[in-house]
């Protein structure tokens, strides 16, 4: 018997569900983050507007604080990006995704003519040494670097070590309302643990289904950097719900994960900067069209606070601050109803307040209007 057929719009609702942007709940942050397996983070400030599309009265110190315990560590995780990872998450996270660090020092188009030939176990260890005794940036790493390995270039080297060495940067960085270059230290200083020995590229897997789910091998792969995933979804089979996307694309799922209903409201949302609902799939047809994400999606690699309406990204948000007050542009890229600007304007108003608290204004305009 052939698989079950799933439309896109199916899939967009159950993605939604297991992201908690069909209904706020009262989830503790650091369970979301698990959740979700980890926020994008290479903004300072996205994972809290991630947090608070998602969680009901979230506030920005319930991450801020787990920032100081040290019980979310921003670091460089799936796909080679910065992301906010609960601290146990991280130490299996790191290992798995370590393949396609190492290969970025060969493929990387900007350092890999200087990293070429260098002896990769030589350099990890002069970048742990370097932050043994206190937090450095890249920028403080190079000249230091340089007097190791006389005649490589600086910035290289320090993208080096970044890679090779699973390193967390430290606080005041990522802390709500608060700035500081990314020092960094290792992982396992930071978090007085160890690496996990042994990590599971199947509870991995299955991790980002119950995230991002329903998913082709090509959407796990988009969303961890990593190759090779169907072998891993095969042996998975057994165990999974496999379904058929409109593309014709094999999709796996868990049996008992959410999947509403085609036909179930979905809630106007206004998303982070960079949010990972939006890049944790090869196709993402699902929530949004090719045509829309190449607005959304800037050339600089810059990704906008998207607006979902109807379950689907329908405009971006662009924020204003002035002396007084703060206003909140809403661009559509798709044809949006009078009928739901209310909601949007409502939504942009919340949003408004959770980060200009202080502002005696707030304001949300069209810029079709």
């Amino acid at each position: 018997m052939g698989s079950e057929r799933m439309s896109d719009r199916a899939l967009g609702r159950a993605t939604l569900a297991r992201q908690g942007l069909l209904r706020r709940t009262g989830t503790p942050a650091l369970e979301m983050i698990e959740h979700l397996c980890g926020l994008q983070a290479q903004a300072p400030m996205p994972p809290y507007f991630a947090l608070w599309a998602r969680i009901e009265k979230f506030r920005p110190d319930a991450l801020s604080e787990l920032i100081e315990r040290r019980e979310v560590v921003r670091i460089v995780a799936m796909r080679g990006t910065v992301f906010a990872l609960s601290a146990a998450d991280a130490l299996t996270f790191r290992p798995l995704v370590q393949p396609l660090l190492d290969r970025d020092l060969r493929t990387n188009t900007q350092y890999r003519a200087h990293l070429d030939g260098i002896d990769v176990a030589a350099l990890a260890a002069a970048g742990r040494d370097l932050v043994r005794d206190r937090p450095r940036t890249q920028l403080q790493m190079r000249p230091l670097l340089e007097a190791q390995f006389p005649g490589r270039d600086g910035a290289a080297l320090a993208h080096g070590v970044r890679g090779l060495v699973p390193m967390v940067q430290v606080p005041p960085r990522g802390l709500w309302g608060r700035s500081g270059q990314p020092a960094l230290a290792t992982l396992e200083s930071w978090v007085g643990q160890p690496l996990d020995p042994a990590p599971s590229l199947r509870t991995m897997v299955l991790r980002y289904l119950a995230a991002f789910g329903p998913a082709s091998a090509l959407d796990s792969q988009a969303w961890s950097g990593l190759t090779r995933l169907g072998e891993i979804l095969d042996e998975l089979r057994p165990q999974l719900r496999v379904f058929t996307a409109e593309s014709g694309t094999e999709l796996f799922d868990l049996p008992d994960a959410p999947r509403p209903e085609a036909g179930v409201p979905a809630p106007v949302r206004i998303l982070a900067p960079f949010d990972n609902v939006l890049l944790s799939h090869a196709d993402r047809r699902r929530i949004l069209d090719d045509e829309v994400r190449k607005r959304v999606f800037t050339q600089n690699g810059i990704i906008k606070p998207a607006v979902l309406v109807g379950g689907r990204v329908a405009g971006f948000t662009t924020t204003t601050v002035g002396k007084d007050g703060v206003i909140l542009e809403v661009e559509p890229l798709t044809t949006i109803a009078k009928s739901h600007r209310p909601a949007i304007e409502a939504e942009g108003r919340r949003l408004l307040k959770f980060a200009h608290p202080e502002a005696v204004t707030r304001e949300v305009r069209f810029t079709d209007s």
